[in-house]
Order: C-alpha cells, then sequence, then structure tokens
C-alpha cells in the first residue's frame, strides 16, 4: 500500500514550532533510541488536539489512502514530524520502522494492532500481541525491534496523528522499513 505524501505542507504554526524546537531538544541529547523515543513522546503529549498545532491543508485527507504530510525534517536528518490525516477505513498494512518512532492522536481516535516475530530457526510467522484504541490525546512510543504493527481508523469520523521519526522520512520517502504479510484468513 503506498500513502499520498505531501512535503513541506505549508508554513509551520508556532505551536508546531515550539513542538519541533522541543523535539529537537531531547534528539540532540543523543540518548538510546528507547529512551528518546519516549523523551519525545513527553515532549508531544500536550500539544495533541490544540488547533493551532496544524493548518487545515496539514489536516486534509486522500480519499484513496491515508495521506502523509511531511511537515518538518532536521537539516542534518536526525528527526522528523509528519502529520498522517486517515479517513474512515484507511489502514497501514502491517509493518516495522527504520528508526525509533512516536505517535500521537491528534483528533480522533486509532485502533492499532501490534504483532511479534515468532521464529523455528526454519520459518517465521506473526503471532497478534495486542490491540490498542487510541483516542484524541493517546501517545505511543517505540523503536525498532519490536515495533512490528498496523494502525487503522476504525471510526466514522476524520482522524488525524502526529508522528514523530529518527530519521528523515522527506528524503526516504516512508518510515516503513518492511512490509509483513498475514498468514491467510488473518487479513482485516
Amino acid at each position: 500500500m503506498t500513502t499520498s505524501a505531501t512535503v513541506g505542507s505549508g508554513r509551520l504554526t508556532e505551536r508546531m514550532t515550539a513542538l519541533v524546537g522541543g523535539i529537537r531538544a531531547v534528539v540532540d541529547r543523543g540518548l538510546p533510541p528507547e529512551l528518546t523515543a519516549y523523551l519525545v513522546g513527553e515532549r508531544l503529549a500536550p500539544h495533541l488536539g490544540d488547533a493551532e498545532l496544524l493548518t487545515a491543508d496539514q489536516r486534509e485527507g486522500d480519499p484513496e489512502r491515508y495521506r502523509q504530510h511531511v511537515l518538518h525534517a532536521e537539516e542534518d536528518g536526525s528527526f522528523s514530524v509528519v502529520a498522517l490525516v486517515w479517513l474512515p477505513g484507511q489502514q497501514t498494512p502491517v509493518h516495522d520502522h527504520v528508526s525509533w518512532c512516536v505517535a500521537g492522536v491528534h483528533q480522533g481516535q486509532e485502533s492499532e494492532t501490534r504483532y511479534r516475530l515468532v521464529s523455528d530457526g526454519r520459518t517465521a510467522h506473526l503471532v497478534e500481541t495486542e490491540h490498542l484504541v487510541g483516542p484524541a490525546g493517546t501517545v505511543a512510543a517505540f523503536a525498532p525491534p519490536g515495533d512490528i504493527h498496523r494502525v487503522r481508523n476504525a471510526c466514522s469520523t476524520t482522524a488525524v496523528s502526529i508522528h514523530v521519526y529518527g530519521a528523515d522520512v522527506s528524503r526516504l520517502g516512508t518510515s516503513i522499513r518492511r512490509v509483513y504479510r498475514l498468514p491467510a484468513g488473518e487479513e482485516r
């Protein structure tokens, strides 16, 4: 599945500029990925739900697929901030990431299914570990390995989430490292 991407979705609001500054202060500390993600999540949480965080253009969806608005990419490639806009029923494939990631629900509600890759030494398969429903204000922070999941807008209204990645997604084009296939009958 591809996403509709918009790079540099207009100007940053004052609120987003403040958030980027807070993220930069954390990332510049050079801490381990798990701790960086946790601390970035703490910086993101107070901004979620604030009407002044995104412009109207940065909240626009795409009827075909979830839409990615790259809001900021740090010049040194150390992090980027993205708004993902999900119309009802839109979802990601099951995937993991190229770097640490923080996701915060800004508007609406998102459903997330997390997986673990289990191997017997010859073959590997995914096992569902948990299903979470995140209302506005919810923050999740994680770092590879162990970041395999699928995200979906299962509600009847638009959902918007703010994602911070420890990589330059404007250069990479995506935060997804690998897409996983579920066994037949487990696709939803």
